[in-house]
């Protein structure tokens, strides 16, 4: 006679390998949950970090805010977590073998994405266009990463730790080139507006991988499957993080342009009152007061007959117009010198 039998029943009757492939599956669905709940927190406080850049860009808080070193360790820490999360995806992500198919595919958006940036980039800011950031860097870093993910853990933390020390003590004229500038080990980084180069930000990848392999390997990963998150926390940031690419594509442009209406609407702020303090400031340290007063206020004025004092202040000069810049500083000194 057939009978119903109950789920723990059903439990009891299953093999070590079955019960092994339910625990997998378990796992593998709170596994995405808890990633995406990261990433989708990571996103956000990106969204933080360049809100307050085109508050920056537009003329709203003062030049160089986010050059502060709250706002530098802030923007750090938030590359870091992303390219983290990069090296844990990878291990969960090819645990049972190198899934090619589904690498390739999100290889291939990830890498689209980044030529996309820089070619947008390039468009509007061709002084300081992306041409190595967050995405360039999350695209070579997972090719690099396939080498690491049977190695020993302590090995690829090993190697992070000497990605980390040669970038701090290194550096070469050679990787000045252009070709070479993703390295990393330039003896002046290259201006951009988002710069995430091989030396040092390998080494967040590979923690990320070291990291997840150790805690699958002494039951760690298993423990923080245990992790409850709140559901005014977990359902938005797993549909954010879930659509990570989507979502980091367009949050920029939005931002810009809500910002953009928000001034076409109220009028451009002065920048020149913050332009002054912050110049006088740099000034003050060489030089007397009366001279920084006199040479800020002439720049100021030289900027704006010459209509560099827009792309100046959002950091979007060209060479010519640099070269325009050092013809106004020469003036500026040397009339206060007269």
């Amino acid at each position: 006679m057939l009978t119903m039998r109950s789920t723990s029943d059903n439990w009891l009757s299953m093999t070590d390998h079955q019960k092994t492939d339910q625990q997998n599956i378990t796992m593998q669905q709170q596994r995405v949950e808890l990633i995406d709940v990261l990433r989708g927190i990571a996103l956000m406080t990106m969204v933080v970090y360049h809100f307050t850049w085109d508050l920056e860009y537009f003329g709203w808080i003062g030049p160089a805010t986010t050059m502060q070193t709250g706002w530098v360790i802030f923007a750090r820490s938030i590359a870091s977590s992303f390219l983290f999360l990069v090296g844990v995806s990878m291990v969960l992500a090819h645990r049972g073998g190198i899934e090619w198919q589904p690498f390739w595919k999100r290889w291939l958006q990830v890498a689209g994405a980044a030529a996309l940036i820089s070619i947008v980039s390039y468009m509007f800011m061709p002084g300081g266009f992306i041409f190595f950031g967050i995405l360039h860097a999350i695209a070579l870093f997972s090719l690099f990463g396939l080498l690491f993910l049977r190695l020993p853990w302590m090995v690829t933390l090993l190697v992070a730790v000497v990605v980390w020390v040669i970038w701090k003590t290194t550096r070469f004229d050679v990787f000045d080139l252009h070709a070479l500038r993703w390295v990393g080990l330039a003896p002046i980084p290259p201006r951009s507006n988002d710069y995430v180069p091989l030396f040092p930000w390998f080494a967040a990848t590979l923690a990320g991988i070291a990291f997840t392999q150790m805690a699958l390997a002494h039951g760690l990963w298993q423990r923080l499957h245990g992790l409850k998150i709140a559901d005014w926390l977990r359902r938005p940031m797993t549909f954010i993080g879930r659509r990570s690419l989507i979502f980091y594509l367009v949050h920029q442009p939005v931002l810009l342009a809500s910002l953009w209406l928000f001034t076409a609407v109220v009028g451009e702020p002065d920048r020149a009152p913050a332009f002054i303090y912050h110049c006088q400031n740099s000034c003050l340290q060489t030089n007397g007061e009366t001279f920084c007063r006199r040479y800020c206020t002439c720049m100021v004025d030289e900027m704006k007959s010459r209509n560099l004092f827009t792309p100046f202040m959002q950091g979007n000069t060209d060479s010519n117009q640099n070269d325009e810049l050092m013809v106004s500083r020469d003036l500026c000194v040397a009339q206060d010198g007269n």
